[in-house]
Protein backbone atom coordinates (compact mmCIF):
# COMPACT_ATOMS: atom_id res chain seq x y z
CA UNK A 1 0.00 0.00 0.00
CA UNK A 2 1.76 3.36 -1.07
CA UNK A 3 -0.78 5.79 0.35
CA UNK A 4 -3.84 6.36 1.86
CA UNK A 5 -6.15 6.71 -1.56
CA UNK A 6 -5.06 2.71 -1.52
CA UNK A 7 -7.45 1.99 1.22
CA UNK A 8 -10.49 2.91 -0.77
CA UNK A 9 -13.73 3.56 1.33
CA UNK A 10 -10.95 4.34 4.18
CA UNK A 11 -11.18 7.63 3.29
CA UNK A 12 -15.09 7.95 4.52
CA UNK A 13 -14.71 6.31 6.99
CA UNK A 14 -12.14 8.43 7.98
CA UNK A 15 -14.31 11.22 7.93
CA UNK A 16 -16.86 9.58 9.81
CA UNK A 17 -14.63 8.45 12.63
CA UNK A 18 -12.54 12.23 13.08
CA UNK A 19 -16.13 13.75 12.89
CA UNK A 20 -17.86 11.11 15.77
CA UNK A 21 -14.25 11.44 18.10
CA UNK A 22 -14.19 15.27 17.90
CA UNK A 23 -18.11 15.75 18.53
CA UNK A 24 -18.31 13.28 21.30
CA UNK A 25 -14.79 12.71 22.73
CA UNK A 26 -14.32 9.60 25.05
CA UNK A 27 -12.11 9.80 28.14
CA UNK A 28 -12.03 13.61 27.88
CA UNK A 29 -12.00 15.28 31.37
CA UNK A 30 -9.64 15.23 34.26
CA UNK A 31 -8.48 12.27 36.08
CA UNK A 32 -8.81 12.17 39.68
CA UNK A 33 -5.12 11.10 41.49
CA UNK A 34 -3.30 10.49 38.08
CA UNK A 35 0.51 9.41 38.63
CA UNK A 36 1.35 11.21 35.77
CA UNK A 37 0.62 14.10 34.05
CA UNK A 38 1.83 15.95 30.71
CA UNK A 39 1.01 19.02 28.79
CA UNK A 40 1.12 19.47 24.98
CA UNK A 41 0.68 21.99 22.88
CA UNK A 42 0.86 22.26 19.18
CA UNK A 43 2.29 25.93 18.56
CA UNK A 44 1.08 25.69 14.40
CA UNK A 45 -2.23 25.16 14.72
CA UNK A 46 -3.15 26.31 18.73
CA UNK A 47 -3.64 22.44 19.72
CA UNK A 48 -3.50 22.02 23.49
CA UNK A 49 -3.82 18.98 25.72
CA UNK A 50 -3.09 17.67 28.75
CA UNK A 51 -3.29 13.42 29.53
CA UNK A 52 -3.87 12.26 32.50
CA UNK A 53 -2.74 8.56 34.12
CA UNK A 54 -3.15 5.96 36.07
CA UNK A 55 -0.42 3.23 35.95
CA UNK A 56 -0.61 0.54 38.10
CA UNK A 57 1.94 -2.49 38.41
CA UNK A 58 3.29 -1.67 35.03
CA UNK A 59 -0.25 -1.57 33.07
CA UNK A 60 -2.43 2.25 32.67
CA UNK A 61 -5.23 1.29 34.21
CA UNK A 62 -6.72 4.52 33.37
CA UNK A 63 -5.96 7.54 30.84
CA UNK A 64 -8.25 10.75 30.16
CA UNK A 65 -7.71 13.54 28.18
CA UNK A 66 -8.59 17.39 28.33
CA UNK A 67 -7.65 20.81 25.97
CA UNK A 68 -8.57 22.73 23.06
CA UNK A 69 -7.80 21.41 19.77
CA UNK A 70 -8.66 21.06 16.16
CA UNK A 71 -10.95 17.81 15.07
CA UNK A 72 -7.95 15.56 13.95
CA UNK A 73 -6.00 16.05 17.55
CA UNK A 74 -9.08 15.56 19.50
CA UNK A 75 -10.26 12.36 17.56
CA UNK A 76 -6.81 11.10 17.93
CA UNK A 77 -6.51 11.77 21.62
CA UNK A 78 -10.23 10.15 21.99
CA UNK A 79 -8.94 6.86 20.28
CA UNK A 80 -5.65 6.69 21.72
CA UNK A 81 -7.04 6.47 25.18
CA UNK A 82 -9.11 3.72 24.07
CA UNK A 83 -6.65 2.15 22.57
CA UNK A 84 -4.44 2.39 24.99
CA UNK A 85 -6.42 2.09 28.53
CA UNK A 86 -6.02 -1.28 30.36
CA UNK A 87 -2.20 -2.22 29.02
CA UNK A 88 0.48 -3.20 29.64
CA UNK A 89 2.70 0.30 30.15
CA UNK A 90 5.42 -1.52 27.52
CA UNK A 91 2.68 -1.96 25.14
CA UNK A 92 1.39 1.78 25.14
CA UNK A 93 4.73 2.56 23.86
CA UNK A 94 5.22 0.34 21.40
CA UNK A 95 1.29 1.64 20.40
CA UNK A 96 3.27 5.13 20.39
CA UNK A 97 5.64 4.22 18.17
CA UNK A 98 3.63 2.21 15.82
CA UNK A 99 1.08 5.20 15.55
CA UNK A 100 4.01 7.59 14.87
CA UNK A 101 5.60 5.52 12.39
CA UNK A 102 2.41 5.18 10.42
CA UNK A 103 1.16 9.34 10.49
CA UNK A 104 4.78 9.95 9.84
CA UNK A 105 4.97 7.37 6.46
CA UNK A 106 6.27 4.57 6.97
CA UNK A 107 4.96 2.06 4.55
CA UNK A 108 5.08 -1.53 6.83
CA UNK A 109 3.09 0.52 9.39
CA UNK A 110 -0.03 0.20 7.33
CA UNK A 111 -0.40 -3.30 7.16
CA UNK A 112 -0.11 -3.28 11.40
CA UNK A 113 -2.67 -5.15 13.09
CA UNK A 114 -1.73 -3.45 15.84
CA UNK A 115 -3.11 -0.26 15.43
CA UNK A 116 -6.52 -1.84 15.07
CA UNK A 117 -9.24 1.14 14.64
CA UNK A 118 -6.26 3.43 14.62
CA UNK A 119 -5.62 2.99 11.13
CA UNK A 120 -7.89 5.17 9.95
CA UNK A 121 -5.53 8.22 10.49
CA UNK A 122 -2.76 6.63 7.72
CA UNK A 123 -4.17 9.02 5.56
CA UNK A 124 -3.05 12.44 7.90
CA UNK A 125 1.09 11.69 5.97
CA UNK A 126 -0.50 12.84 3.04
CA UNK A 127 -0.64 16.58 5.25
CA UNK A 128 2.27 17.05 7.21
CA UNK A 129 0.99 19.87 9.05
CA UNK A 130 -1.60 17.73 10.72
CA UNK A 131 0.87 14.81 11.13
CA UNK A 132 1.67 17.50 14.53
CA UNK A 133 -1.69 17.66 15.14
CA UNK A 134 -2.82 13.54 15.05
CA UNK A 135 0.26 12.93 16.71
CA UNK A 136 0.42 15.59 20.07
CA UNK A 137 -1.76 13.59 22.42
CA UNK A 138 0.51 10.50 22.11
CA UNK A 139 3.71 12.79 22.39
CA UNK A 140 1.80 14.31 26.22
CA UNK A 141 0.66 10.34 26.74
CA UNK A 142 4.39 9.20 26.33
CA UNK A 143 5.88 12.28 28.75
CA UNK A 144 2.74 11.21 30.76
CA UNK A 145 3.35 7.46 31.20
CA UNK A 146 7.52 8.10 31.45
CA UNK A 147 6.84 10.97 34.61
CA UNK A 148 8.03 13.77 32.36
CA UNK A 149 7.72 17.02 33.96
CA UNK A 150 8.67 19.11 30.91
CA UNK A 151 5.70 20.34 28.64
CA UNK A 152 5.65 18.54 25.17
CA UNK A 153 5.44 20.50 21.92
CA UNK A 154 5.41 19.97 18.12
CA UNK A 155 8.21 22.62 17.05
Amino acid sequence: MSDFSDFGDLADIYQEVVVDHSRSPRNAGALEGPTGQSEGFNPLCGDRVKVFVACLDGRLEDVRFEGNGCAICTASASMMTEHVKGKPVADVLDAFHRFHEMVAGAETALDDEMLDKLIVFAGVRRFPARVKCATLPWHTLKSAVEGSDASVTTE
